[in-house]
């Protein structure tokens, strides 16, 4: 999963990130501070998978990982290639989701690009650089899809009448997630790969004494446009990550911070692209956490941990996190009948702990 991690310049992006993954980006009070987009790979922190691990004697623990992508502040002309925006752009077009922050401090050693701080403002501007990005784009596209349509071909010509319908609705300011692809086109989303398709969190970097909420005025934007939205202050998690571990859970009880910034931007991450965690352990084995897509099968959760056990499915054992370690292990889970079968088109739920039975 990979999230990029965008917004204007100085809207405390770096800062951020550094929070998250201790990665030391650079993050100064000017412009341009990341040219090219830093990348961290951070483990998703997951108690249920402690437990389990715990529970069934097992060795190594291996959470599941997020990539965030600290990329470059957009500016004004950003579509246009102002401010080096293309190399930016193309950088949000190879992540999975958008994390758009959005500075909602008043802090005036920080220089605001606009000389003012307006949380929705600078999301709009924002966004009308990636609408104008994607509308030239789909233009482009529609010229050569075009051409192919008159040879007739169903696909082809299903594609041109959808992005003539985006088009359009990219003209108006509506984003491409608003214009689902065409049922006979599957493909065509992929081939254009949308910048305003993609899922967005929208994270208010407030002060360190700030609201724990985001500005009502941006939560009401994300709640009209499908998007999340969270508060976090980027200063008071960048200060904390440089703590050990007890001293920053010391800290956060003092200042009253609850959790950590990661483990609320990974929440509202996962709820945002639809995903849940299933689990493998065994004793003298890994505890390994794994992220599937709401509604994943067991053959294809099988697949998610290895190929072979797809390709060879036969059932999988499955229990939830819970119930195992209320049992305090499998054996105790098949007394209690909390160990159960299921064929290939279980629908797996989130925390379940899963052993797949297959022929190699």
């Amino acid at each position: 999963m990979r999230i990029g991690i965008v917004g204007l310049p100085n809207a405390g992006k770096s800062s951020l990130f550094n929070a998250l993954t201790r990665a030391g980006a650079g993050a100064a009070s000017y412009p341009f501070t990341t040219v090219e987009p830093n990348v961290a790979v951070v483990p998703v922190p997951d108690d249920r998978l402690d437990a389990v691990a715990e529970t069934v004697a097992a060795t190594p623990v291996v959470p599941e990982t997020i990539a965030f992508h600290d990329i470059a502040g957009l500016v004004r002309g950003a579509s246009r290639g102002e401010g080096l925006g293309n190399r930016f752009l193309a950088n949000i077009r190879e992540t999975d989701a958008i994390v758009h922050v959005v500075r909602a401090h008043g802090d005036e050693q920080v220089p605001h690009p606009e000389g003012r701080v307006d949380p929705v403002a600078d999301v709009e501007t924002v966004e009308t650089e990636l609408l104008l990005a994607d509308l030239e784009q789909a233009e482009r596209r529609l010229e050569r899809v075009a051409r192919q349509a008159k040879s007739g071909e169903a696909a082809t010509v299903a594609e041109e009448a959808w992005l003539r319908e985006l088009v359009v609705a990219l003209g108006e300011g509506c984003p491409a997630r608003a214009v689902p692809p065409p049922a006979r086109a599957p493909e065509a989303l992929r081939a254009l790969s949308p910048l305003t398709a993609k899922p967005v969190l929208y994270v208010a970097n407030v002060g360190e004494e700030g609201p724990a909420e985001p500005p009502p005025e941006l939560a009401a934007r994300a709640s009209g446009a499908g998007a999340g939205s969270l508060a976090v202050s980027a200063r008071l998690e960048a200060e904390l990550a440089e703590l050990d571990a007890a001293e920053a859970a010391t800290m956060r009880a003092e200042l009253d911070a609850g959790e950590s910034g990661l483990a609320r931007l990974v929440r509202a991450a996962f709820e945002l692209l639809e995903l849940i965690s299933f689990f493998t352990a065994g004793q003298a084995r890994e505890a390994r956490a794994h992220a599937i897509e709401r509604g994943t099968t067991a053959w294809g959760a099988a697949g998610k941990v290895h190929s072979d056990m797809q390709r060879g499915f036969v059932r999988a054992e499955v229990v939830g996190w819970d119930e195992l370690v209320a049992a305090g292990g499998y054996a105790g889970a098949r007394e209690r009948a909390t160990l159960r079968l299921e064929g290939r088109d279980y629908e797996v739920r989130d925390g379940d702990v899963i052993t797949v039975r297959f022929t190699p």
